[in-house]
């Protein structure tokens, strides 16, 4: 899927998704359950056993991630969380720990894909942009990797829990973080999330990017058997 980049940033529309997006995460409380009872794995193929870390999104921790771990596992990938509890936003000592573990982890089992889920895929192509030697490729599930730092509707919850966080843009910093790590990175975006916008989900065009397009909530993307079939199809590669 192409798309026009603004050439100036007053081309960047701050709006986040809609009221009706927004009212249409509630398919995840159907979603989610599908996905606790079930991600059928069967004809997809079959993991390397390389390491894998997933990071959850804004506000969840390693259990919100469990289906999709599960799932990968069963495929035959060395899954691991990110076990640095719940995610609240960026601190220095958990980006430490987490620069540790990618580098433990690729001295064991070879270079480490990321996958990160909202919040976490921000974070995931932030490490790999600083370990580009330990990490594999970068997944990115609903991720706010673009265009413009509000178009969301969890700024005002981000707020809350980082009181530090003016909410005043450094378009200088937020521009460079635009393009994607020395590494493959992949964006799965779903054009109906009600949280992140759309836009905002998808990596700039590039011979290291690709975006695929999936259809489910962003509240249920760990959840979902399309999200899998996507990240299961590009693991191996």
């Amino acid at each position: 899927m192409s798309r026009v980049w603004p050439d100036d940033l007053g081309s960047r529309d701050p709006a986040p998704p809609s009221r009706r997006l927004l009212l249409g995460e509630l398919s995840a409380l159907v979603e989610w359950p599908r996905g606790l009872l079930r991600m059928p794995t069967r004809g997809l193929p079959r993991g390397d056993g390389h390491p894998v870390m997933v990071i959850p999104g804004f506000g969840a921790d390693d259990h919100a991630t469990w289906p999709l771990r599960r799932a990968l596992a069963r495929l035959g990938y060395d899954v691991h969380g990110w076990e640095q509890g719940r995610n609240l936003g960026m601190r220095r000592a958990i980006g430490r720990a987490l620069d540790d573990r990618i580098r433990e982890l690729a001295e064991t089992g070879g270079p480490v894909s990321l996958i990160g889920w909202s919040l976490g895929g921000v974070f995931a192509r932030e490490l790999a942009r600083g370990r580009p030697d330990a990490v594999r490729r970068v997944i990115t599930l609903g991720s706010p990797i673009g265009h413009h730092p509000h178009a969301n509707n969890m700024e005002r919850l981000f707020r809350l829990a980082n009181p530090r966080h003016t909410g005043e843009i450094d378009w200088d910093g937020f521009t460079r973080r635009e393009v994607a790590p020395p590494v493959p990175c992949v964006a799965i975006y779903s054009p109906r999330d009600g949280i992140v916008a759309a836009r905002c989900c998808q990596e700039r065009p590039g011979p290291n990017t690709e975006n695929v397009a999936v259809d489910g909530s962003h509240m249920a993307l760990v959840a979902n058997r399309r999200v899998l079939r996507a990240i299961a199809e590009r693991l191996p590669r």
